[in-house]
């Protein structure tokens, strides 16, 4: 298991990307990441849970975020929920170094 992975438990290396576990706050004011909830990333959207908008909103987000393209962003389980998996093209260091800039560990 690599250091990036023991340091952030909402992240998991995946043939050559990342999966990020996510539990959405929709209806938020504004959005952002809020700190770790039961192993994943607590981010607060400001979409609506409606026709697919907060599951939209999220990975346009995330894809802003992390400087990479829309496509490189992909919702894999939970589109329907509050908790759900994304894979991220981008190497598990890459992502745990954006969470420790915007996240801080418990």
């Amino acid at each position: 298991m690599a250091p990036a992975e023991t340091a952030w438990p909402c992240i998991a290396a995946k043939g050559g990307g990342t999966l990020l576990m996510v539990v959405v706050t929709p209806n938020a004011r504004r959005t952002g990441p809020d700190g770790l909830h039961d192993g994943a990333l607590r981010v607060r959207l400001a979409a609506p849970p409606v026709d697919g908008q907060a599951n939209e909103r999220l990975v346009e987000w995330l894809a802003h975020e992390l400087g990479m393209p829309r496509k490189a962003v992909r919702l894999l389980h939970g589109a329907p929920s509050r908790r759900k998996q994304l894979l991220l093209d981008a190497d598990p260091a890459q992502v745990a170094a954006w969470l420790a800039r915007c996240v801080p560990l418990p």
